[in-house]
């Protein structure tokens, strides 16, 4: 059962509590990031003047056609076109999708050659951008193969297919769908393997996934609690408050905190709270409440820690709701415990 002590955020219009300044510890997956492709001299120069032209209909109903051709070269073009044409303007994003390019666009996220499927990824991507296409992209069958593309695409593809993902859960009703069409296992492992953007990614779609118990479950289960940990120890990484904020979601989980003492977590978020930013405190404070407090045995892990010099710090000089945590966090460490808890906490494993 979930506690009612839950880390609070709010992060692209959807509420998740009270923690201050949370929004900006991630970056929105907008359009691809990666560079242009290099195309003949003739169709640059057609491509550009519809970027810039007010009437791109002819074009675009062209693209679409060629999407369905027999030809993958053909198709490989229009896909790429498309998702340049998608990319920076948004008024082409609706005139592309009714012109009814999501349909053949979602069959060749399935295409066998990889970077057709790249192309097909990226333009649904850039799609989703635009609000009114959401539904539409995922009542189209989007999810399951932008699914296996983030389990077997190219690195571009995996990056981009999560942050589709990411755009079609901004829908509540797909958050539920996408768990269970298999997104949060290779999330997770993006989260672990991927490049610098490519866990920024993974951490950005499942922060917005897991505001549900069913796919919380799934991430555990995943092993999602590993890298977190790894990814909040490491400063260098700019994801200590990312991965944070992703586990303060999890620890409402009893199986979460397990797996977070069981990764060496307690010594990770009690040098956040000393060492680490004012938000990154505030949000390490709120995870280790979460952890002490309904269990005995966990408090005695962070006390043992050294956990109350710098709580005691951060209640004097945080930021109000850090300084209220910090404060609840100390009160449970300094209550007496009894000599079997702390016998069985000498034989937690951290």
């Amino acid at each position: 059962m979930e506690t009612e002590n839950r880390v609070n955020f709010t992060y692209m219009g959807t509420s998740y509590g009270d923690v201050d300044d949370d929004s900006s510890a991630f970056s929105e997956c907008n359009s691809d990031r990666s560079g242009e492709f290099p195309t003949a001299s003739s169709e640059s120069r057609r491509l550009l003047m519809a970027c810039v032209s007010e009437n791109s209909d002819d074009l675009i109903r062209q693209l679409v056609a060629d999407l369905e051709s027999c030809s993958i070269n053909d198709q490989k073009q229009a896909a790429m076109e498309i998702r340049l044409l998608a990319k920076n303007k948004s008024e082409n994003r609706l005139k592309i999708a009714k012109a009814g390019a999501v349909k053949p666009l979602v069959s060749l996220i399935s295409s066998s050659d990889p970077q057709v499927q790249e192309y097909g990824v990226t333009a649904i991507l850039n799609l989703s951008l635009c609000d009114e296409n959401k539904q539409l992209i995922a009542s189209s069958g989007a999810i399951k193969p932008l699914v296996r593309s983030l389990k077997t695409g190219t690195s571009t593809a995996k990056e981009n297919a999560a942050c589709a993902l990411l755009r079609l859960s901004q829908l509540e009703e797909n958050k539920i769908l996408i768990g269970r069409s298999g997104a949060i296992p290779p999330l997770v492992s993006l989260l672990e393997n991927g490049g610098v953007r490519g866990k920024k990614d993974a951490s950005t779609a499942l922060y917005s996934l897991c505001s549900g118990k069913e796919n919380k479950i799934r991430a555990v289960q995943a092993g999602a609690m590993k890298p977190l940990v790894e990814l909040m120890a490491d400063f260098s990484s700019n994801m200590v408050d990312k991965s944070a904020y992703v586990m303060s979601l999890l620890v409402t989980l009893s199986e979460a905190k397990t797996s977070l003492v069981e990764e060496g977590g307690i010594p990770v978020l009690v040098e956040i709270i000393e060492v680490g930013t004012q938000r990154q405190k505030e949000i390490a404070v709120a995870i280790l409440l979460q952890v002490c407090e309904e269990s005995v045995v966990y408090r005695t892990l962070v006390a043992r820690e050294g956990a109350i010099p710098p709580l005691v710090a951060l209640s004097q000089s945080g930021t109000n709701r850090a300084k209220q945590k910090a404060e609840a966090l100390i009160e449970l460490l300094r209550q007496p415990r009894s000599g079997n808890a702390a016998a069985r906490a000498s034989d937690v494993s951290v």
